[in-house]
């Protein structure tokens, strides 16, 4: 079968024929591809093509798809049994990774997404301070529980959506959305400051010089908990995540993707104080029958098993020319782009004409709407490369990805920009 029957039977029972919108095509156009398999760096799709993976489930598969630990980790753990509804070694052992990596990481608790996490820890902030408003950022996702989708990056502003319709005015009336960069001045009022360190939904956008440190200050002043959303850069930019690399510490992190080695998962965490607060302890409610789950726990496990300091800097060297080498061959094709960094992680805008890094969602808007990154997707997938479909994504090197690899990769926009150029 085709890549277009599956989409059409799809289409049949499930609406849009996707279960998450950011694997449309719907700002890109055509039809998406169907994968079947994925090894390190590469997917291959119905029709048995194989393309360099630079999506990698948006950065859960640290390791690449399929390695070997990890599937072997998570057959092991299901010859046990897939859920029981109780307590488990693995999530106890794991949460001792995670705390023992993070500096000031003193209490986890699981859940089963990303999602669930940021939503969790914004609940557990305002039953902490006894306080109703939460500051977000323009253009930063924290998945799509109602209070935080309003002026989201990711998918919903890959379909040019201001928020989603189903949400109440009242569910957002204690959402106050604040420009990405730019320290608000809070007062009583505000529970909490909910923030991507590095912004990773806006394509990339990395944080400017006192940004980060402003927030903490402003968040001690007038008593908020200040919350890093580290669905994306924890235990993926650095060995302790985010708040390390960058030398800033919340009071709450919110995690997922790497820490279940590609099988479902969230975390949040902190404190031990702020988590007391928690049921069955404190009087903030949360519960999931799945999170904990043993499967994705022995995944995490393996995956933080494996690496170490020295395979980041090694992955973050490896980014870092890659970056260079990229920018270089598209604009020797004759467009202009610009690949921020970010440890090992780094975006892709590009544009007709000279421009900076942007610094915030509306210069990061400016690049995604002018239609180049369509053409350019396009141009790579049928030179066996595969990008996220959606100008508002980062690119994902997994420390499977070779330097023949990248080298392809390279070589491919190249030929991708001079023929965008040159039609």
């Amino acid at each position: 079968m085709t890549n277009q029957s599956w989409f059409e039977r799809a289409l049949a029972v499930i609406p849009g024929g996707v279960d998450s919108p950011v694997r449309s095509f719907a700002s890109v156009g055509g039809v998406p591809y169907t994968v079947v398999s994925g090894e390190g760096a590469y997917v291959t799709d119905v029709e048995g093509t194989r393309y360099i993976d630079l999506v990698q489930s948006y950065g859960a598969s640290l390791l690449g798809h399929a390695h070997p630990e990890v599937v072997a980790a998570v057959r092991e753990a299901a010859g046990r049994g897939t859920t029981f509804g109780a307590p488990t070694p693995g999530e106890v052992v794991l949460a001792e990774a995670m705390t023992s990596r993070v500096p000031g990481l003193e209490q986890v608790r699981f859940v089963s997404s990303g999602t669930e996490a940021t939503m969790s820890a914004v609940r557990l902030a305002r039953g902490v301070t006894g306080r109703d408003r939460v500051v977000k950022f323009d253009g930063c996702y924290h998945g799509h529980s109602d209070a935080l989708l309003v002026a989201g990056g990711s998918g919903v502003a890959q379909l040019g959506l201001p928020g989603s319709a189903g949400v109440t005015a009242g569910a957002v009336a204690d959402t106050v959305v604040e420009p990405y960069n730019v320290v608000p001045t809070l007062d009583e009022t505000v529970a909490a400051v909910l923030v991507e360190p590095v912004a990773a939904n806006m394509n990339l956008v990395a944080p400017q010089s006192g940004f980060l440190e402003g927030l903490r200050e402003e968040c001690d002043r007038v008593g908020a908990l200040l919350i890093f959303d580290e669905v994306i850069t924890g235990f993926r930019v650095d060995f302790a995540g985010a708040s390390a690399y960058l030398g800033v510490t919340p009071d709450l992190w919110c995690f997922g993707k790497v820490i279940g080695g590609g099988l479902p998962i969230g975390a949040f965490g902190g404190r031990r104080d702020i988590l007391a607060s928690l049921a069955p302890t404190g009087p903030v409610y949360q519960a999931g029958t799945l999170s904990g789950n043993p499967l994705a726990t022995a995944a995490g496990l393996a995956v933080l098993a494996r690496v170490t300091p020295a395979l980041y800097e090694d992955l973050s060297a490896r980014v870092a020319r890659f970056a260079h080498d990229l920018r270089e061959a598209i604009e020797g094709a004759g467009l202009f782009a610009r690949t921020p960094v970010v440890g090992p992680l780094t975006g892709l805008y590009l544009a007709r004409e000279p421009f900076e890094d942007p610094v915030d969602y509306a210069t990061s808007r400016e690049c995604a709407q002018n239609g180049l990154y369509r053409e350019f997707f396009h141009a790579m997938l049928r030179r066996g490369v595969a990008l996220a479909p959606g100008a508002y994504e980062i690119m994902f090197v997994s420390m499977a990805h070779t330097d023949e690899d990248l080298a392809r990769v390279v070589s491919a926009a190249a030929s991708a920009a001079t023929a965008i150029r040159h039609p």
